[in-house]
């Protein structure tokens, strides 16, 4: 496990880097603002996502208990017609696996979960999310793209997260302090031809209050 911390007044900016799972606790530790376990898709997975077409990626956003998700991801790849093989069962346990891990870290007894296909400029200006915490996991097109911000404004540096690995994040609603000076956005990829597929993952504590 690698902590990449820097010190900035009343901010939280240090940035954990994970090689398995279990290292992803380090997202607990004061002043992680961010996690990320640094993987690669496998190269087959990897040509197989970025060969369907975009109408094939599975899509949908949904609020659910933990236990419910392999089911939910199959349904949504039933809809888009995914087509069935060994690429899109790895797919649907990743999914499975990485809400699992998440909601146990989170300790959250339900998840917002969406899989969201992108082609144009989505939430493209860095931002904070009005959140707890959330985990991001770019599998197909350009990763979610972060940098340090002392004053708000746009970071000087931007990092790109690599396609295929999963970034937390602590949001507004994180409840400790100090504050998160992490900033994120989705790449701008408009007019590119690229299409993104991208996971997200919210705790929900309480499902009656949430859209």
């Amino acid at each position: 496990m690698n902590f990449v911390r820097d010190t900035v007044k009343d901010a939280a900016i240090g940035v954990g880097i994970a090689d398995n799972p279990q290292a992803l606790r380090t997202f607990l530790q004061p002043g992680c603002a961010a996690a990320i376990w640094r993987r690669q898709t496998p190269p087959d997975i990897q040509k197989w996502f970025d060969g369907l077409p975009p109408d094939h990626l599975p899509r949908g956003r949904v609020i659910l208990p933990p236990n419910a998700v392999a089911e939910t991801v199959r349904h949504l790849c039933d809809m888009a017609e995914t087509p069935q093989g060994p690429e899109r069962a790895w797919l649907e346990e990743d999914v499975t696996t990485l809400a699992q891990t998440f909601s146990d870290l989170m300790s959250a007894q339900f998840l917002r979960l969406r899989l969201d296909v992108v082609t144009n400029n989505a939430c493209r200006r860095f931002h904070i999310d009005a959140i707890k915490a959330r985990l991001i996991c770019t599998y197909r097109g350009t990763g979610t793209q972060y940098g340090i911000s002392t004053d708000g404004d746009d970071p000087r540096r931007v990092f790109t997260v690599q396609t295929g690995s999963p970034m937390l994040l602590r949001g507004t609603l994180w409840p400790e302090t100090p504050a998160s000076g992490l900033l994120h956005r989705s790449p701008p990829i408009e007019g590119s031809g690229e299409t993104r597929l991208v996971l997200v993952l919210d705790p929900i504590s309480d499902p009656e209050n949430e859209e």
